[in-house]
């Protein structure tokens, strides 16, 4: 037995899993390096970020690679929940890029694009983690995505690392749908 879950151990994603719990108050973490991308006027300046800012609204959580294809994982979790036109008065989407897990040499491109990002969308909540703090805290999986829904004390109502199936999807809507 030991030697399948050695041999397991070879695929990351078996061996190493995140350290969010359901119905638990989301770990603490702070990104110092980079953070939150904050307008001010047509400029984007960083301030530190910490989980204790996500209090007060319900919200999904999108932690990313800084890679395209982790970004694609979940487009159609985003995509269904653009449609929802949710209140931002007491929803909002928070999503945190890890700049370290990004392909090698493009950790620019990364940055600029977050920059972009959040001039077209400047309601949007965007972390940018330099250093990967927060995959780091929460036991991330590499090159991935995870979702997870909180509530307005920021207890986990649900999460998921990976790709959301179409039923997945639709737990997250109705979860969101009773919690607003």
């Amino acid at each position: 037995m030991k030697k399948v879950f050695l041999a397991l151990c070879f695929v990351p994603s078996l061996c190493f899993a995140h350290n969010i719990k359901l119905n638990q108050v989301l770990p603490h973490v702070e990104v110092k390096n980079h953070g939150e991308l904050i307008l001010k006027g047509n400029d984007v300046v960083y301030e530190k970020w910490h989980t204790n800012k996500l209090q007060g609204k319900v919200r999904v959580i999108q932690a990313i690679a800084g890679r395209s294809a982790a970004k694609e994982m979940n487009a159609p979790l985003m995509a269904e929940i653009t449609k929802q036109k949710f209140d931002e008065a007491f929803y909002q989407t928070t999503t945190i890029i890890n700049q370290d897990d990004a392909m090698w040499g493009t950790g620019g491109f990364v940055k600029s694009s977050a920059q972009e990002s959040k001039k077209e969308f400047n309601w949007s909540s965007l972390i940018l983690d330099e250093k990967g703090s927060v995959a780091k805290k929460w036991q991330l999986n590499e090159e991935s995505s995870i979702i997870i829904i909180l509530d307005k004390a920021s207890n986990v109502l649900f999460v998921n690392e990976g790709a959301l199936s179409s039923d997945e999807i639709k737990n997250a809507i109705s979860i969101l749908k009773k919690q607003l």
